[in-house]
């Protein structure tokens, strides 16, 4: 993060992918740390999960083909019912705990990469102990954000839904035009979702870097992300087909693939790039915030930072709008 902040804005796709790479390179230390204290603990516990659903889920299907073919009354019928109710609670659990690990590892190593870099933009010394010591206190905020995230999310899928049904019943005796409306919907639906997640992940960055958290955060993030709407969409985009490339390879040749030489070697592959690619994805949506700082001509005075990144007493200060927006610089 060696240019000067006109600079940062005028980075496009290659830029911004050229510019996390010299970031890893020039910092390989405490990105590795990062990583096998967070990140790699995150991308295990993500392909675990993938791997434990589908034995349990295999189970519950293969219980439920029993007990369609067993008299109801008997008591074969009841054993096999018992045991379905208990699987689809372990199931159930199961998920949840998932969920709740995946998601305060996610946001512990969200505040890891987002200070780290910013402690790079300011050319501030940053060490392990110093990220893990700042890290609970961020990641309080970035909970708050998150849940504003899960509320509208939950909003715009239950719409989504409605409208579905809506179109599906106006459209229902035509054919061709339920076809259509269903094609219509799906690409309005899946450029609709990425915007969210755009707007998620850059109000993460928000939350670690100004004194706004919360729904606050996510209007933050929707202003800032006016005008590079473009390259932010492509890096997602790219982003995302990554993660389900390696998600999808997992499936295929370690969860239902054969040879325990090649399931544990393809394991071990897809555990190592779905933790390179968590690991970019942080510090890409990091990057992103500053070219969009740059963008809007929204200054960030890197002393200011500085001291709000360290505090006075090692302790860390939320950075307050007024800091990062201390003033607007002429292009």
């Amino acid at each position: 993060m060696d240019r000067e902040q006109e600079e940062i804005q005028f980075l496009g796709f290659f830029g911004v992918l050229k510019e996390s790479y010299n970031i890893v390179s020039s910092w390989t230390k405490n990105f590795s740390q990062i990583t096998l204290s967070m990140i790699l603990p995150l991308s295990l516990i993500y392909l675990a999960h993938i791997q434990i659903s589908e034995l349990l889920f295999t189970n519950i299907m293969h219980d439920e083909w029993v007990l369609d073919r067993t008299p109801v009354g008997s008591r074969s019928y009841n054993k096999v019912s018992d045991l379905l109710s208990s699987e689809w609670t372990a199931f159930f659990l199961f998920k949840i705990a998932y969920f709740l690990f995946f998601i305060v590892l996610a946001l512990l190593s969200t505040s890891a990469v987002v200070y780290t870099i910013a402690c790079i933009y300011t050319a501030k010394e940053v060490t392990l102990a110093k990220v893990m010591s700042v890290v609970p206190k961020v990641w309080k905020r970035l909970m708050v954000t998150f849940i504003w995230n899960f509320i509208i999310v939950f909003a715009y899928n239950v719409v989504s839904l409605l409208v579905l049904i809506v179109g599906l019943i106006l459209f229902g005796a035509i054919p061709a035009l339920v076809i259509a409306f269903v094609v219509v919907f799906t690409v309005l639906y899946l450029v609709g979702f990425l915007y969210v997640t755009m707007i998620w992940h850059l109000a993460t960055v928000v939350s670690v870097l100004e004194d706004c958290y919360g729904l606050n955060a996510m209007t933050k993030s929707q202003n800032l992300i006016k005008g590079k709407m473009g390259i932010s969409g492509a890096l997602f985009v790219v982003l995302l087909l990554c993660f389900f490339a390696i998600q999808t390879t997992f499936k295929f040749l370690v969860v239902f693939g054969s040879g325990t030489g090649t399931r544990i070697g393809v394991g071990i592959l897809c555990l190592v790039l779905m933790s390179i690619s968590m690991l970019f994805g942080l510090i890409i949506q990091t990057i992103i915030y500053f070219v969009c700082k740059s963008y809007h001509h929204e200054n960030i005075d890197k002393s200011t930072l500085a001291d709000h990144l360290g505090g006075y007493l090692g302790e860390y200060v939320p950075l307050k709008s007024k800091d990062v927006q201390l003033e607007q610089f002429e292009v």
